[in-house]
């Protein structure tokens, strides 16, 4: 599903009603219906029948306190006890919102005007009195930080412990950026319209936003599955990048990778990326580390074959024969997981991205030695491809910047350096961004808060090198990994929570998380 901005939206609806003949209030009014079917469900879910609740609905001038407006007046329809509160005279109404204010007084609604605090005590007692709020106050093309005078009702609203349902976005998060300056309605659910917004899925935008539900509201479907829509948000739909096993075959047409990996201290790294390898169905998985630690990795993971090269605590120049040697006859290779930063091994990352033409994943120490050097990622142009997966430390210190401007930016800049580098960077973090050379980007929608422990990131990365090496092409083995990654950590919240759970158990779950995938569809 794409995912867009507020002005692509707004061109989206344009065109429907410029190219197909759809009148905007019908947009509006389908709008409206999408949102009382939500509040329907909030309530059934409560046990209230919907004509024996009470909603308070709040609004502002613009075409989303339309959205509002037209919902009272339905929900009054349907027997609902309705009280409207305005941030806007009825003289400032416009257009589509003016009509659905006209009717909403036809149908017998009133309208309260919240000029200062006078309205304050007021309010308070609606909202207590209230089985559901309606926030439509401010629509996608909000900008910056709420007026003093919101803000304070803003307050209000989210100390009321009543549900709300947000119109299209939270009044005070950028629908663009998922910024919020000062307040915002924290809802526990949006209904959006035409397309799930950017500001949904980044920044703090998804604290704000609750679950997200998306309404096409009548605008046609090849409108929103424009091709010159280069982002979009990750869904079950990955399943069709699986591959197809065949009855005849074996470990050798299930794909060979070579991990390379491990360093004293830091073997977990390497046996936590291996393991998730092996869990995503790699036939045959060559582990380069130290000779040191060989032995004891060997008896770790007895599924794959190790090899030692000649250091003893962490790898250094002497490791690229044995990986030229086991890349050979591989389909792919990720360098990085606990190796260390032995500073020879910029000299080995140089000769990985100068002579293999085979998909290269590029992780954890690997990017931060590369992080010295960034420029010699240009001798890998033209010589085969390469995914970057930074956390946003790694993202930084290879983007010469602070992490806080990486986390400020997320999007923009994975989607410039994945053009610039010519390399699939995947930025892990809340919402993982999958950034494409060719300008497209995808963000990832599974996962919760326990993958931020130790090792998780070595497991997605050993899942990304198991598809590649079955001959999924990168883009996709990159989304499939992110995806399955996050899906396999939200299937262990059921026994575990949001915290607990290990990045081993998450590569363990990863064959469920896949088989789940094939059951639904």
């Amino acid at each position: 599903m794409r995912v867009v901005s507020a002005q692509q939206m707004r061109e989206l609806e344009e065109r429907a009603i410029r190219d197909f003949g759809i009148p905007s209030l019908l947009l509006m009014e389908n709008a409206a219906l999408a949102v009382i079917q939500e509040v329907r469900q909030m309530l059934e879910d409560r046990h209230i029948q919907l004509s024996a609740g009470r909603a308070t609905v709040f609004v502002g001038k613009g075409n989303n306190g339309g959205d509002g407006l037209a919902v009272a007046r339905h929900l009054l329809i349907l027997g609902m006890d309705i009280t409207v509160y305005s941030f806007a005279r009825a003289e400032e109404f416009k257009g589509d919102a003016a009509l659905n204010y006209r009717l909403y007084q036809n149908t017998g609604g009133k309208l309260f005007t919240i000029e200062g605090e006078k309205q304050r005590r007021l309010v308070r007692i609606s909202l207590a009195q209230a089985d559901v709020i309606i926030d439509a106050i401010y629509g996608t093309g909000f900008r910056g930080a709420l007026p003093s005078l919101i803000d304070e009702y803003v307050e209000e609203i989210n100390r009321a412990q009543v549900p709300v349902v947000a119109v299209d976005i939270p009044s005070g998060v950028e629908a663009d950026t998922g910024k919020v300056y000062r307040k915002a309605i924290m809802a526990d659910a949006t209904v959006t319209f035409g397309l799930p917004k950017l500001g949904h899925f980044l920044g703090v935008g998804p604290a704000y936003a609750g679950r997200v539900s998306v309404d096409p509201i009548s605008i046609p479907e090849r409108f929103l599955d424009d091709e010159k829509l280069t982002t979009s948000i990750l869904t079950e739909d990955v399943c069709q990048y699986l591959p197809i096993r065949s009855l005849q075959g074996h470990k050798g047409t299930h794909g060979r990778g070579v991990l390379v990996a491990g360093s004293e201290g830091m073997t977990g790294a390497a046996l936590l990326a291996g393991k998730a390898a092996l869990r995503s169905g790699i036939g045959l998985l060559q582990m380069v580390v130290p000779r040191g630690l060989a032995e004891g990795i060997d008896l770790a993971l007895t599924e794959a074959t190790v090899w030692g090269a000649e250091s003893e605590k962490a790898l250094n120049g002497n490791a690229w024969p044995v990986i030229y040697e086991r890349a050979e006859k591989a389909q792919a290779l990720a360098i990085g997981p606990g190796l260390g930063q032995e500073p020879e091994l910029l000299l080995v990352i140089e000769e990985v991205l100068r002579n293999l033409p085979l998909p290269v994943i590029l992780d954890a120490d690997a990017l931060n030695v590369l992080a010295k050097e960034p420029g010699i990622l240009g001798w890998r142009q033209g010589r085969g491809p390469l995914i970057l997966t930074p956390h946003p430390g790694e993202m930084a210190r290879l983007c010469g910047c602070t992490t806080e401007e990486v986390q400020a930016n997320r999007l923009e800049l994975a989607i410039s350096k994945a053009v610039e580098w010519e390399s699939i960077i995947v930025l892990k973090g809340a919402i993982t961004i999958i950034a494409a050379p060719d300008g497209r980007a995808f963000l990832n929608p599974t996962g919760n808060p326990g993958l931020g422990t130790g090792g998780t990131g070595d497991v997605l990365t050993g899942s990304i090198l198991a598809w590649l090496a079955q001959g999924v092409e990168p883009l996709a083995a990159a989304c499939l990994g992110v995806y399955l990654h996050g899906k396999a950590a939200d299937q262990l919240t059921g026994e575990f929570g949001l915290s607990g759970y290990t990045a081993g158990e998450v590569a363990d779950q990863l064959p469920k998380a896949r088989r789940s995938l094939e059951n639904n569809h």
